[in-house]
């Protein structure tokens, strides 16, 4: 039993996924969410999640769109991932594997 308190312990000190993915995570659930809420839901400052969003969208992965007051965010799901890979995986078929949903048309 120790070792299975242990076990969850460890496992609760990191995340499989960068922050980055999980806000990409974050904006394919809810294109409209708020940095505050995907902060919140993250358990990252807003200052965080700003500076995310802003690398996502200085690397052309994600496209802003403001309506009124608030942001929209719309994903460049046709854009390759940026990692080094045999076959060359786009980041809607990411989104979709881990979302469970079928990746967007290209």
């Amino acid at each position: 039993m120790f070792s299975g308190i242990w076990y969850l312990i460890k496992m609760a000190s990191w995340t499989f996924l960068t922050h980055h993915a999980r806000v990409l995570l974050c904006v394919a659930h809810d294109p409209g969410m708020r940095l505050r809420d995907i902060a919140a839901s993250l358990n990252i400052a807003e200052r965080s999640a700003f500076g995310i969003i802003t690398d996502l969208i200085e690397a052309g992965y994600v496209v802003k769109e403001k309506n009124g007051r608030r942001n929209r965010y719309h994903i460049q799901a046709h854009l390759p991932l940026p990692e080094p890979d045999v076959r060359e995986r786009t980041i809607g078929e990411i989104l979709a594997l881990l979302t469970g949903t079928d990746a967007p048309a290209t």
